[in-house]
C-alpha cells in the first residue's frame, strides 16, 4: 500500500502538470455548465414540468467522465507502451498493474472533481435540487465511470500505438460528446438523431443518471442499466482477450517478475513517463 500510494503521489503531482487533463476533464464541463444554466437555466422545458437546467444537470456530469475515459486515460497508457516505459518495471517493487490502478484512480478524480464543482455551483448559484434519492444517483454515477473507463481501456488495448489509440479516441469522444446529450440535450434531437444517439453508451448512462435525478426509475432504465453492465463485461473480456495488440499483455507480463525494493527507482518511472507524456 505504501508502494502504491507513492506511484499515485508521484503520478498525480506529474500528471497534473500537463494541461489537457485539467482542461477537458475539469474547465470544460464547468464551462459548458455555466453556458447553459446562465442562457436557458430557468427556462421551463415543453416536454415536462421541470427547468432547462433539472434537464442537463446530470448529463453534463458525464462530460468529465467521457473526457477522462477517452481523451486521457487510453492515451496515457498507450504512450507508457510505446515508449517502453514498463521496461523499467524490470528494476522496481511495483507491480505493472498498480500504475493501471494508479493511472484509472488519477483519471477518475479529475471526473469526480469536476462533478463535484459543477453540483456545488448548480446548488449556490441556481438552487438546483434533486428529487431522486442522492446516493443512489452517486452510485449509479460511479457505474457509469466503471463503464466508460472499461471501454476507454479496451481502446488502449485494442491499438498497436498511441496515433492509433488518438485516433480511436477521437471517433469515440466526438459523437459521445455532442451525440449522447452530454452537452447538447437529447430532448431537442429530431427523431433520427436520437435512434442514433440512442446506440452510444454514454447516452444509456445519462438516461440511467436523470431517470435516477427525478425519481422516474421505468423499464427503460431497467433495460439501459443492463446495457451498460453488459457493455462494461464485453469490454472487459475482449481487453483481456487481446493481450498481444495492447497494453495488458505487458503489465501482466511483468507483473509476474520479482523487483529489487527501490525507493527512488519509483519516482524514476514516474518523473521519466510523466515527463515523456506532457513532451508528447
Amino acid at each position: 500500500m505504501k508502494r502504491f500510494m507513492t506511484l499515485l503521489k508521484i503520478e498525480g503531482k506529474l500528471g497534473f502538470r500537463c494541461p489537457d487533463p485539467i482542461f477537458f476533464g475539469i474547465i470544460m464541463p464547468v464551462g459548458i455548465f455555466f453556458l447553459i444554466a446562465w442562457i436557458a437555466g430557468d427556462k421551463q422545458v415543453q416536454t415536462g414540468n421541470y427547468t432547462f437546467l433539472d434537464s442537463v444537470f446530470s448529463s453534463i456530469l458525464t462530460i468529465g467522465i467521457c473526457a477522462t475515459a477517452f481523451m486521457g486515460l487510453p492515451t496515457v497508457l498507450s504512450d507508457y507502451r510505446d515508449k517502453k516505459i514498463l521496461k523499467h518495471f524490470f528494476v522496481t517493487p511495483i507491480s505493472p498493474k498498480l500504475l493501471l490502478l494508479a493511472q484509472a484512480l488519477l483519471s477518475a478524480l479529475t471526473a469526480i472533481i469536476s462533478a463535484c464543482i459543477i453540483t456545488i455551483c448548480a446548488i449556490i448559484f441556481f438552487h438546483y435540487r434533486m428529487e431522486g434519492n442522492i446516493l443512489l444517483f452517486i452510485l449509479a454515477y460511479l457505474v457509469v465511470l466503471f463503464s466508460m473507463y472499461s471501454i476507454g481501456l479496451l481502446i488502449s488495448a485494442l491499438s498497436p500505438n498511441i496515433k492509433t489509440t488518438n485516433v480511436l479516441c477521437s471517433i469515440v469522444y466526438f459523437p459521445m460528446l455532442f451525440l449522447s446529450g452530454a452537452s447538447i440535450p437529447y430532448e431537442i434531437f429530431p427523431s433520427i438523431l436520437q435512434k442514433i444517439s440512442n446506440v452510444l453508451p454514454l447516452t444509456h448512462g445519462i438516461k440511467i443518471l436523470k431517470a435516477i435525478a427525478f425519481d422516474t426509475i421505468t423499464t427503460q432504465t431497467i433495460y439501459s442499466i443492463c446495457f451498460i453492465m453488459i457493455l462494461t463485461v464485453i469490454s472487459l473480456v475482449l481487453a483481456d482477450q487481446t493481450l498481444p495488440l495492447g497494453i495488458m499483455e505487458a503489465f501482466m507480463k511483468y507483473s509476474k517478475k520479482m523487483y529489487p525494493k527501490d525507493h527512488h527507482s519509483i519516482i524514476a518511472i514516474g518523473v521519466f513517463a510523466q515527463m515523456n507524456q506532457c513532451h508528447h
